[in-house]
């Protein structure tokens, strides 16, 4: 039941098709049903990936449907699903408090202020990814969003919607999830072995003729199905229907072609016997970051030596040569601060952008910091400063596959390639394998990040080592929500954007120019640094107090 009586509509963005963004001002708040729960938006934070649910829309692998991990009539009860072309609102860093809930909600109560992670990953889709809060299901660029209680709490009984206190601001706390997406690409375990129960496919020109396998296994056992095929009865194999794949072999084509059959979370292996492939190979460099697949290789004979390669996960090492690209960016500002306040020794960062006044804004954060940390930072221009020497640690900001063919060539020896940005799952891009296998680089990528991860970041907040509001740029209302996405995709802004539903008639504003607009929030920043005390002052003024 509601704790207060709640308004019939409200303001709300709404995506109705691609690149088709509407603010509608009369959006029906919906009375939650018997397992649903309502809950009120405080803030919003705008990301990169809402221009690409945006640009891609039902295309998007997760806007289509889910097609396991739920029943088909839970589902069609959940009045927030809305998968393929059905209109939605996009909108995932959220934070909020219910304020109504049904009378079959369990775990769920009213007052309970929460964070949203938004990944539901039991839930697969059709597009080869994942469910989640501000795609297929509607998310929280609006004043009131809509949950229900059995897509929201995982499996094992934990809940998306994770409870937070008082204490911290909403903008602070809204931050958590995209702070968590970067937390989650450096702590994520890496599969070191050949799939436990997976299904392992072989291939060689000579199939008859192979090492053993025996040395690749995990000690908790081997595969379930092994199928040894020739190379060239690999065509018609299912397509994604391999956990691993040991190809004996250097033949452009084929590795192409089993570039096809591996499955979401699988490992090709590339044997080269002593050879070379001699030539670009099409790599589904898209696949790497949202359906996690990994490629390893060896020079030698031994598949086992390729999974040495593997780290146990994409944390930054000591003594790291880093290069964020794109790391003046609101997503690069993040990650850069992670890792020179990380703690390793001996690291060197390098941080690129083509714009100048991005990296201003990213030395004036992330300088001190590195100094107090003893990282040695510089941050370059690369239109205007070449970039000289190797790198043994990469982070790609930017949705372009030919940054990931660049840091091949510029990899040193066991190089570690974070692809953060989300390449298109369909992209393929030229990359020169043999020097990626000489050189034992290792390719990974990540999308989203878990409730463990989120309670990692909040964690780190709520204990003062973390202050997220430093990633903020600007604040909205409800006005400016629609220009704030167009300033994500158009790169006009450093930092985050924070949307506050509340407030209706509030348009984009930059934190530097808020004192044009709200003299009294202004006096409230920290050396321009948005904070909980102007955010106070801002809902006060602007009348989006309770």
């Amino acid at each position: 039941m509601p704790s207060t009586s709640l308004p019939e509509t409200q303001y709300a963005v709404q995506l109705v098709g691609p690149s088709e963004l509407r603010l509608n001002t009369s959006k029906v708040i919906p009375q939650p049903g018997p397992f649903e729960i309502l809950v009120r938006v405080e803030a919003v934070g705008l990301c990169f990936s809402d221009l690409k649910l945006l640009k891609q829309f039902h295309q998007h692998v997760r806007k289509s449907e889910v097609v396991e991990g739920m029943d088909r009539a839970v589902l069609e009860q959940a009045r927030n699903y809305v998968p393929q072309n059905q209109p939605t609102v996009p909108g995932h860093e959220v934070v909020g408090r219910i304020v109504a809930v049904g009378d079959q909600v369990k775990q769920h109560r009213v007052g309970e202020r929460c964070l949203v992670q938004a990944d539901y990953r039991q839930l697969p889709t059709a597009g080869g990814s994942n469910a989640a809060f501000g795609y297929n299901f509607e998310g929280g660029l609006q004043e009131y969003v809509l949950f229900d209680e059995r897509v929201v709490v995982a499996p094992d009984g934990d809940r998306f919607l994770i409870p937070v206190g008082d204490e911290k601001g909403a903008s602070a706390l809204a931050l958590v999830e995209p702070w968590a997406c970067v937390e989650a690409s450096f702590v994520t375990r890496e599969r070191t072995t050949i799939k436990v129960g997976g299904r392992l496919l072989v291939v060689a020109d000579d199939p008859q003729h192979l090492p053993s396998l025996t040395g690749c296994y995990a000690p908790q056992g081997p595969p379930a199905e092994i199928r040894t095929v020739a190379s060239d009865q690999v065509g018609p194999l299912p397509n994604e229907g391999f956990d691993d794949i040991v190809y004996y072999g250097a033949d452009k084509a084929t590795i192409e072609q089993l570039n096809d059959k591996l499955a979401n979370g699988g490992i090709l292996n590339i044997v080269l016997g002593g050879q070379r492939i001699g030539q670009p190979v099409s790599v589904g460099v898209g696949r790497v970051h949202y359906g996690m697949t990994r490629w390893i290789g060896t020079i030698g004979h031994d598949p086992a030596e390729s999974y040495q390669v593997i780290p146990a996960d994409g944390e930054v090492r000591d003594g790291d040569r880093v290069l964020v690209v794109g790391a003046g960016g609101p997503m690069g500002q993040m990650q850069v601060i992670r890792i020179v306040c990380l703690g390793k020794s001996g690291l060197q960062v390098v941080g690129t952008d083509f714009e100048d006044a991005r990296l201003d804004s990213l030395l004036c954060k992330a300088d001190p910091m590195a100094k107090a940390n003893g990282v040695a930072l510089r941050l370059v221009n690369p239109q205007h400063t070449p970039l000289e020497g190797s790198f043994t640690y990469f982070v790609l900001m930017a949705p372009i596959g030919a940054l990931v063919a660049d840091a091949i060539q510029q990899a040193d020896d066991r190089a570690i390639i974070n692809i953060f940005a989300g390449i298109p799952a369909t992209v393929r891009h030229d990359l020169d394998l043999d020097r990626y296998i000489e050189k034992r680089g290792f390719l990974f990528g990540t999308s989203g990040s878990t409730i463990e991860d989120m309670r990692i970041v909040l964690r780190k907040v709520e204990a003062d080592r973390l202050d997220t509001n430093a990633s903020v740029d600007a604040i909205s209302g409800m006005a400016g929500a629609i220009e704030g996405i167009a300033a994500v995709e158009h790169r006009t802004l450093a930092g985050k954007i924070i949307v506050y539903p509340m407030l209706h008639d509030i348009g984009l504003i930059p934190l530097t120019q808020l004192d044009r607009h709200f003299p009294s929030v202004a006096a409230k920043l920290e050396h321009g640094k948005w904070t909980p005390e102007a955010e106070r002052e801002l809902l006060r003024v602007a009348g989006g107090g309770e």
